[in-house]
Order: C-alpha cells, then structure tokens, then sequence
C-alpha cells in the first residue's frame, strides 16, 4: 500500500516569508505527533524568501486531514492566513513509493 503525499507551497506578503516559515515550523512540531506522520519538511528556495514549501508523508489522506485537527493546528493557521500573499493554492497529492526514510 502506498503513502499519502501533500507537496505546495504558501507564499507570504513581501517581508513576512522568515514569519511564515516559523509558523510552519511550529505546526510541524504539533502535526509530527499526529497519527500517520512519516514526514513534515518545511523549506524555502534561497531565491525566493517569500514562498515557503512543505511536503508531507503520511499513512493516508484521512491521516493528513485529521492532523488538521490537532490542538493548537487552528491557531497557527489563523497566524498564517494574514500573511499569506493570497489564497493557499491545493498542494499536489503524492502515492508515495518509498525511498530514503519512508518505511
């Protein structure tokens, strides 16, 4: 059976991409306890400091939603959603074969 990835990215108003890579950050540390977490990478090109990447392994989509709902989650995505440059654009979903850490 094959995993579930999420790879997209959010991209931040001019100045505020260090301020919107923290806050991914923090949510990485709150959704790697969820169920099904195999991965959560923030990154950010060193090109564009305003757009910030994240890809996600997990278990399954339904192990991805329900990270959503892990305390604090809510918050930093109410933190986030003022920065942001626009509507978060739908990441790509991934059938993750395997490779490197990925069990």
């Amino acid at each position: 059976m094959h995993k579930y990835g999420l790879h997209g990215s959010l991209t931040a108003r001019p100045g505020e991409g260090q301020q919107l890579a923290a806050i991914l950050l923090e949510a990485s540390r709150l959704v790697s306890t969820a169920k099904g977490c195999h991965l959560y990478l923030v990154s950010q090109s060193p090109d564009d400091a305003e757009t910030v990447w994240v890809t996600e392994v997990r278990d399954s989509k339904s192990d991805h939603d329900n990270s959503l709902q892990v305390p604090g989650v809510g918050e930093l995505i109410a933190r986030a959603m003022p920065i942001l440059a626009g509507q978060p654009q739908k990441g790509q979903e991934l059938a993750v074969l395997g490779g490197a850490g990925i069990g």
